[in-house]
């Protein structure tokens, strides 16, 4: 089969591969119909997510039809329409009983090489390093789904791939952001990056009652799409001092909640601090830049919650720490429990409450995975999200 692997640093290749095969009696072979490029598959291809080994499949956004299942999957059968969570999770243990699926304490099975990074180990993740399991990913045109008695969600009716694909990750991803806001009637949000999951994030504040979302970022297109799409207010860091922005649009206040949806790659305007930030990554001093988060910590107003689903690998310098204790903030951060959220997201979606599809810039067959990598990266042709098609 073709699958897109990482072979180096920015570069990526679609390659002939073995086909995948049952190896658990709890395991599924899915065909892949539909799978996306995610922000956080670029901290792989530049690079800054350890263990990641040249020939490994990418890719944790997938979804497609179920063409072979062990002998305990009950649950799903030859030809079902399934889209599957990013997290791999076994169901039984402690962590999945208490729907904490993306810390699931059984399906890493590398979770020694995490502890070193982390100090314990969340679950294993599709195409996403050895050291959060090592299992190929779904850019391709088939993938082994083990455990697929507990994750994938079935599909039942008419929707089109488009509208569930991002049910795999990014949406839930941006609900969870919101989420961990606490949200009450008349709230302000910030979100730190106005990508996909940061236009999730705004999308999901106001469904749980914010009334005013403000979004951050330095692309004016993907700006645009969220004051179009969702209403929200923007922020150009490029063209404003945050801090003092959002000052001015709260009373002097601050948000109520703010959300980061950058992670380690945030930039910065200024140089100096995007370049102190840049070395120390680069002598690996630190593994994050982590502006975003800090303007988060410092912008949210006193007693409030700050809320962190951009992705962060390991260490991180400058961490506003006097700012957070001294004046009651709370910060809460999660890989999503994807698997906790996909059937409500589902209702969701077909109610109309959200449409998913809306962020959606590019389809591209899966061949164009190497142009598709370079064009999201650099945000050509104002490229947005991008879905593939094996």
């Amino acid at each position: 089969m073709k699958a897109t692997c990482w072979t180096g640093r920015n570069s990526v290749e679609v390659v002939d591969v073995p086909d995948p095969r049952i190896l658990n009696s709890r395991d599924a072979i899915v065909r892949v119909t539909s799978t996306a490029i995610c922000g956080s598959d670029l901290h792989l291809y530049d690079g800054y997510v350890p263990t990641v080994k040249k020939g490994d499949i990418l890719g944790h956004e997938f979804m497609g039809e179920v063409v072979e299942v062990g002998k305990d999957v009950s649950n799903l059968a030859v030809g079902d329409r399934v889209v599957v969570p990013f997290p791999i999770a076994c169901g039984h243990c402690w962590a999945c009983e208490h729907d904490l699926y993306s810390v699931c304490e059984n399906s890493n099975p590398n979770a020694g090489l995490a502890e070193k990074v982390m100090g314990h180990s969340p679950a294993a993740i599709f195409g996403y390093s050895h050291m959060l399991g090592g299992y190929p990913g779904g850019q391709a045109q088939y993938a082994r789904v083990p455990f697929a008695d507990i994750g994938p969600v079935k599909i039942e009716d008419e929707l089109p791939d488009d509208k569930v694909l991002f049910l795999s990750d990014i949406l839930p991803t941006g609900y969870i952001g919101a989420e961990m806001c606490d949200i009450r009637p008349g709230d302000t949000i910030a979100v730190w990056g106005a990508g996909p999951v940061g236009q999730f994030a705004v999308a999901s504040a106001f469904l749980l009652g914010a009334e005013r979302v403000i979004a951050i970022d330095r692309f004016d297109y993907r700006l645009q799409r969220l004051r179009r799409h969702t209403g929200a207010e923007t922020l150009n860091y490029e063209e404003s001092d945050v801090l003092e922005a959002l000052r001015d649009m709260t009373a002097g206040r601050g948000p109520d909640a703010c959300i980061d949806a950058v992670g380690m790659e945030a930039h910065h305007p200024t140089g100096p601090v995007h370049a102190y930030d840049r070395a120390k990554q680069a002598t690996h001093m630190e593994t994050e830049r982590p502006h975003a988060l800090r303007e988060a910590i410092l912008s949210c107003r006193n007693g409030g919650t700050v809320s962190v689903v951009g992705v962060y690998g390991g260490l991180l310098d400058k961490f506003p720490m006097g700012s957070l204790m001294n004046r009651s903030l709370t910060l809460r951060g999660a890989q999503c429990h994807v698997q906790r959220y996909t059937k409500p997201l589902l209702d969701h979606i077909r109610s109309g409450r959200i449409d998913p599809s809306v962020v959606i810039s590019h389809h591209m067959p899966l061949e164009q995975a190497p142009q598709a990598y370079e064009m999201f990266k650099h945000k050509q042709d104002e490229c947005n999200k991008v879905v593939l098609t094996p």
